[in-house]
């Protein structure tokens, strides 16, 4: 592979114009394809399998033109201190809002509070539903002005109106944190590589790939049904890697630059040699996100692989573009220890009077292995123990901003009518195979109305069939209680004794029931992804490394890194530690979907920094160094701009913290936590303790397994035969030793 991606860089080099045309056009392409697609509809979230989904299928044949999945809104009224809804001027203003409502062309209906049985007992609250044909996604914004301008007519006669549901519901606003995530991501770039126009190729690039895989999901997005957290997290995952992978390219071709080879022959061995531990860390990143898949929600299948499309390019725009505008910069770009004439005067930098810090530190890890590796074990397990108390669930509106309208509808309705009052259960009863459904409704209803923790059982309402009904169960509990995910196992264990006596059928849905399905199907898929994914990356580093123990290791220490960064999301988003400066303004149960995420993220981003430290430590130990002095040679090269690629990854995370969507804030600050555990923690100190403690044992492979195993030259060995051909008489004296 080494010698392949070798004459690769030599020819980007050589033919720059025309791979950046090449560059250039697709970028254009996927511009022209974003700007001319069609716009996206909504994101159907559905989780094939689970009963909930079927009751939604199943309401959809027998209730045509319900929109099932249609958008609502609960218009929240308050009246004035000392008042009650059912005085006169009060209940003409929310009439008047009814009628308002009901004028949208894409409301199919409104209930009237007042012959819906929607006014608190104390008479002080009181709500008309709102249902449209749409989802909130493809809701008009005509349609999300008239009702905002209903509520505000509301409010101007006295009275307190909020608007709950997911009718509201928009793209999330992004914040100015992504902007600050790749500024701090420049500054860095130039402080590693001490130049401007260095520091400029691995953002120009990563933009660049960034450019064309979101350009393309815009493109695909209405074909493909992708939402817009697909974007968001192909963003975030392409701007990290991308900037990353071209770092370690621009590095190495520094560094063989101030071994005095020419500037071809540079960029070949940077891509040859730093190349192929992109190409395997980008391997290890796309497999962790199309193993998504294997959890069967479409949803994260889409994000994972989309994901996973602009880590591909991330990889190609490295191995092809950086070489090409290394060609166009010339003797700009100065080999390793100079500066540019604006950061240091155009002289070479003195040598320094003493090792490098990457150097010095290996160095104290090698001579003391075994306190590092405790003390590193100790600290990453300390932040794993919140861990234990990890509550899982999926965001509703209580899990808002207090300054939202829709938390603070949220909030009227518990207090007029309960908390189970915001997370309705809705009963699907199919006696299509009943002899009398009638009979089968009222069952059900007498059942579910004897359990404890229902405050209210609806009455059946069929469809025109008769063959089918709905009763709508409110429950005691919050939505997100554990209280109410009981109520749902408890109504679901009733059917079997239903279609005992009525041949009746009885399904459990809603977007409570949904929730609590999407989290039991993410746990249920936890441990058969993480056996995939760590599976294949496990045998894809025995390639790389030619070693049992060293992936063994790595796979461990990411371990260690994942439970204690989910460790923190549980200490900031569950408890509320560091909540203000996280601007998380109401805590609550972790989402569902968070541990398999950041197993299947985490896991790729992780494999980036054991192959680009430990190649460089193969690589000495391969060319004959001792195991423990090639750590320490594997931190002199590698250190420095391993720890510069871990700040970029995180800062560019961090910029997500500041997003309005909660999935989205979670997830920036799940990984830049877990980047910096993993980073500084697990492959900065207990990777090289390992290793110094394990000695030349770390490189152990059978026999058996060496012979069968294809030999990848990660190291670049084909390289010094390769070139030995035409090299200078230095490298043929080499390749004879």
């Amino acid at each position: 592979m080494a010698t392949f991606l070798y004459r690769l860089g030599r020819l980007a080099f050589r033919r720059r114009h025309f791979v950046a045309l090449i560059w250039v056009a697709l970028l254009t392409l996927a511009g022209v394809g974003a700007a001319s697609a069609p716009p996206a509809g909504s994101t159907s979230f559905s989780i094939p399998g689970t009963e909930a989904q079927k009751a939604f299928d199943l309401l959809e044949q027998r209730f045509p033109g319900m929109s099932a999945d249609g958008a609502t809104a609960r218009v929240v009224f308050k009246a004035p201190a000392g008042e009650k809804m059912t005085a006169k001027p009060n209940k003409a203003a929310v009439e008047k809002t009814v009628r308002e409502l009901g004028r949208d062309a894409e409301v199919t209906s409104v209930a009237d509070p007042y012959t819906g049985h929607a006014v608190s007992q104390d008479g002080t609250i009181a709500y008309a539903s709102v249902k449209y044909k749409v989802s909130g996604m493809e809701l008009e914004d005509s349609s999300r002005d008239a009702l905002k301008k209903a509520a505000q007519d509301a409010r101007d006669a006295g009275l307190t109106v909020e608007i709950g549901g997911d009718a509201l519901s928009s793209v999330p606003q992004e914040g100015a944190g992504e902007l600050i995530g790749i500024g701090i991501a420049a500054v860095v770039l130039v402080i590693t590589f001490g130049s401007l126009l260095a520091a400029g190729l691995p953002l120009l690039t990563a933009l660049v790939g960034v450019g064309i895989g979101i350009a393309s999901i815009t493109a695909l997005a209405s074909a493909l049904d992708l939402g817009s957290t697909t974007s968001t997290l192909a963003m975030m995952i392409g701007l990290a890697v991308g900037i990353d992978y071209a770092l370690f390219i621009v590095s190495r071709y520094r560094a063989e630059l101030a071994e005095g080879r020419e500037r071809e022959e540079a960029a070949g061995r940077a891509v040859g040699t730093a190349g192929s531990a992109v190409v395997f860390a980008g391997l290890t990143v796309v497999i962790a996100l199309v193993g998504l898949s294997v959890v069967n929600i479409p949803m994260l299948t889409k994000m994972g692989i989309a994901a996973a499309g602009t880590v591909a390019i991330a990889v190609l725009i490295a191995l092809t573009m950086i070489p090409a505008l290394l060609g166009y910069a010339g003797r700009k770009v100065k080999p390793a220890g100079e500066k540019s004439k604006l950061l240091g005067g155009g002289r070479a930098a003195r040598k320094p009077a003493r090792p490098n810090m990457g150097t010095r530190w290996a160095s104290f890890v090698v001579r003391r292995p075994a306190a590092v590796l405790l003390l590193g074990v100790i600290g990453l397990g300390a932040a794993a123990v919140p861990v234990s108390s990890l509550e899982l669930g999926l965001p509703d509106d209580g899990a808002q901003p207090t300054s939202t309208t829709q938390r603070r509808a949220y909030d009227l309705l518990s207090d007029g009518f309960g908390a189970g009052f915001n997370g309705p259960l809705m009963v699907v009863v199919d006696a299509e195979g009943s002899a009398h459904p009638k009979t089968a409704f009222s069952e059900v209803r007498k059942e579910i109305k004897g359990l404890k923790d229902v405050v209210a059982v609806t009455p059946a309402t069929p469809n025109k069939a008769g063959d089918t009904a709905i009763i709508t169960v409110v429950p005691k509990s919050k939505p997100s209680s554990k209280s109410t995910e009981d109520l749902v196992h408890e109504i679901r264990g009733k059917g079997a004794d239903i279609e005992a006596k009525t041949d009746a059928k009885l399904l459990v849905t809603g977007s409570t029931a949904m929730n609590i399905d999407v989290s039991q199907r993410l746990n249920d898929a936890l441990l058969p992804y993480l056996a995939l994914v760590v599976g294949l990356a496990f045998l894809l580093l025995i390639v790389v490394f030619r070693s049992v123990l060293v992936p063994l290791k790595a796979a461990l220490g990411f371990l260690l890194s994942v439970l204690a960064a989910l460790g923190a999301v549980v200490a900031v988003f569950q408890w509320g530690w560091l909540s203000g400066l996280m601007n998380v303004q109401q805590t609550g149960p972790v989402m569902s979907m968070m541990p398999i995420f950041m197993v299947g993220v985490v896991f790729g981003l992780a494999m980036d920094y054991e192959v680009f430290l430990v190649t460089r430590m193969r690589e000495a130990y391969v060319h004959g160094e001792k195991p423990t002095q090639a750590v320490v040679t594997g931190f002199r090269h590698g250190a420095r701009v391993v720890t510069a690629a871990a700040v970029i990854m995180i800062a560019v995370f961090s910029g997500f913290i500041g997003s309005s969507e909660s999935m989205v804030k979670m997830i920036g600050f799940g990984l830049a936590i877990a980047v910096f555990f993993d980073a500084f923690v697990v492959r900065m100190a207990i990777v090289p303790a390992v290793l110094a403690l394990l000695g030349k044992r770390a490189w152990w492979l059978p026999k058996w397994l060496d012979r069968i195993l294809p030999n990848v030259d990660v190291e670049g060995e084909g390289l010094r035969v390769a070139s030995s051909a035409d090299g200078t008489e230095d490298e043929r004296e080499l390749v004879r030793v």
